[in-house]
């Protein structure tokens, strides 16, 4: 083995574990918080760091083939589908009446209801 393939094994590894490592964070966060609003947060944090690291990974063992394109591929994919359903799921949460705990001494401010067309204050 030439150096330079040392470096990259040591590399893609370094990505694949560390990827691993924050799935199974994210994993183990997602059971061990307490509310529905921390443990969409901790999923969806971890999940596209995860993917972002291990799809690095998976392209430097795999080299300049078309293995990595597809790889590529899919990354992007997830890239934008993973924080485009957790944005779906937490705004149908919100919309159906589950509103994140407040913090001691923080007061939210409610939304104002929207008007009909036409309603006059008067």
């Amino acid at each position: 083995m030439s150096a330079l393939e040392i470096i990259i094994n040591l590399l893609s590894w370094f990505f694949i574990v560390s990827g691993s490592i924050f799935v199974v964070i994210g994993a183990v966060g997602t059971i061990r918080f307490p509310d529905f609003w921390s443990r969409l947060h901790a999923a969806s944090i971890t999940d596209s760091a995860g993917m972002i690291l291990l799809v690095i990974g998976m392209c430097l063992q795999a080299g300049p083939t078309l293995v990595t394109v597809k790889l590529l591929i899919i990354g992007v994919f997830l890239f934008i589908t993973g924080p485009t359903s957790t944005h779906a799921v937490a705004n149908a949460a919100l919309v159906t009446g589950l509103r994140p705990p407040e913090g001691e001494g923080l007061t939210g401010a409610e939304p104002e209801p929207i008007k009909p067309e036409g309603e006059d204050d008067a």
